[in-house]
């Protein structure tokens, strides 16, 4: 095991040198109409949404709809893969195909296509496996690697080669948190040159890792940061120092320079890249209550499958100070064979009867966490209680006023298997870094705004400030969320 790395105060980010000081967004966006190609973002669950507004998730991928998609009007456009609740094998299968239907659309379309292979800030994922899968299908092997970790929304921040998770005012080397723990992705290296060494089983080496530093960003600017793109090699891998979204603005202004000239990478992001590639601006405003839930007079429901840390602390907070009905999915009955139909129909029943009162509705799975003795097992031990989950969300016999999903796995699922999703549009956030569609006419609840709330982020009180905001005529009733 390597030596663990300090913990930083989250003064560390006021000791930085000053941000570059030009706004180089409005030219990023020029560069952006200018282009002919298209900007895909292979995420591998829903949660990559959750920084970008007015972009369509498509959760089907058949030459056909990739056609469509690639003649339309947006700039870009998300694929669902959902692929990190897969094993390795399952996912490069899934990376094969949908690459492989991309290259045959975009053949026949003409329209060029950028691929962002997007995944978690807390570095949990099928990497180098399915980026590689993909870019074998697409022609692009040996492209060197892009990794940008960064997630302002979330607190991940990375800084002299080390990633950080924001905990309150201190910053928490990646591989001392919950998340290194997890039992398919675990890691134990938190700078990102060892982690990737990790991660490629020492195919690249350290020394093979090229870094662009916080400095190189904000003293030097876009002409340095390509001139360090301009030399990373074919199979190499390069990491980017970053703390600000101008710094990704830095990072993305030297790509179309490189690009333009004919360099190409595998891009493995988080979702704060995304957006500044794709030339967003920041949406400074949260969606509101009434952009949220329906008019009816239903209870709201939450359907809470995440298991890390953070997600059962904003569980326990919302069941102690909500006034809610909470519902436990127990664990242990869905493994087993002779008691998952009856817990399915149990928990459904007591929803249904809750959400028809006008109850605002939690379910969640018992929280002691079951794993496997390998990663392949434990996951499918997490498809098992996903696909209950689904078989719940179909039982519930009352559309609920407003929907919240916990988890990323949780709400891909339920959106595609439970609801039917075939297309959505991202059309903002409930909370930052809280992502929320609007659902297709061809799903079980047309035109609902689906909220989809990542595992990993909000602090301890973020379920509870949501559903204040969410609940009906909250002011005339007596109860501590209120």
């Amino acid at each position: 095991m390597p030596a663990a790395l300090a913990i930083q105060p989250l003064s560390l980010l006021d000791l930085l040198p000053p941000e570059w000081p030009v706004d180089l967004l409005p030219s990023i966006r020029k560069s952006i109409a200018e282009s002919p190609a298209k900007i895909v973002i292979l995420d591998d669950d829903p949660t990559g949404t959750q920084t970008v507004c007015d972009l369509p998730v498509l959760t089907h991928w058949s030459q056909e709809v990739l056609r469509a998609e690639l003649c339309g009007t947006y700039p870009a456009f998300f694929i669902l893969t959902n692929s990190r609740s897969l094993t390795v094998e399952d996912a490069c299968a899934l990376m094969r195909t949908i690459a492989d239907n991309l290259r045959k659309a975009s053949e026949a379309t003409g329209v060029r296509c950028l691929i962002i292979s997007r995944s978690d800030s807390t570095l949990r994922g099928h990497f180098p496996a399915e980026v590689d899968a993909m870019a074998e299908a697409m022609g692009k092997e040996n492209f060197p690697y892009l990794l940008l970790p960064f997630f302002l929304e979330g607190g991940r921040y990375t800084i002299n080669d080390v990633h950080y998770v924001q905990e309150e005012d201190q910053l928490i080397p990646a591989a001392q948190t919950p998340f290194a723990k997890d039992a398919a992705f675990g890691f134990i290296h938190s700078n990102l040159k060892e982690w990737v060494n990790e991660k490629t089983r020492g195919g690249i080496s350290v020394d093979a890792v090229t870094s662009i530093t916080i400095d190189d960003i904000r003293i030097d600017g876009p002409s340095k940061v390509a001139q360090i793109l301009r030399g990373i090699g074919r199979g190499d891998a390069c990491i980017v120092n970053a703390a600000s979204y101008r710094d990704i603005e830095v990072l993305v202004s030297a790509l179309l320079m490189v690009e333009k000239e004919g360099k190409e990478f595998l891009y493995r992001t988080a979702a704060s890249f995304v957006r500044t590639r794709t030339g967003l601006a920041h949406q400074t405003e949260l969606l509101s209550r009434t952009e949220l839930a329906d008019d009816n007079h239903h209870g709201g429901l939450f359907i809470i499958g995440s298991y890390v840390e953070k997600t059962s602390l904003q569980l326990q907070a919302l069941l102690a100070r909500a006034q809610v009905k909470a519902i436990e999915v127990e664990v242990g009955a869905l493994l087993e064979p002779t008691l998952c139909q009856k817990e399915i129909a149990r928990v459904a029943a007591t929803a249904s009867e809750s959400l028809a009162a006008g109850e605002d509705t939690v379910i969640y799975t018992s929280r002691k966490l079951i794993v496997g003795d390998d990663s392949a097992t434990s996951l499918a031990i997490g498809r098992t209680v996903s696909d209950s989950l689904i078989s719940i969300t179909w039982a519930i016999s009352v559309q609920p006023r407003y929907l919240v999903a916990k988890g990323g796995i949780t709400s891909c699922d339920i959106a595609t298997k439970g609801f039917g999703t075939r297309r959505a549009m991202v059309i903002g956030q409930a909370l930052p870094g809280v992502p929320v569609w609007r659902l297709g006419p061809e799903t079980r609840y047309p035109g609902m705004a689906y909220i989809i709330f990542p595992g990993n982020v909000g602090d301890s009180d973020a379920l509870v400030y949501l559903q204040k905001n969410l609940r009906e005529n909250c002011a005339g009733e007596k109860s501590d969320a209120c």
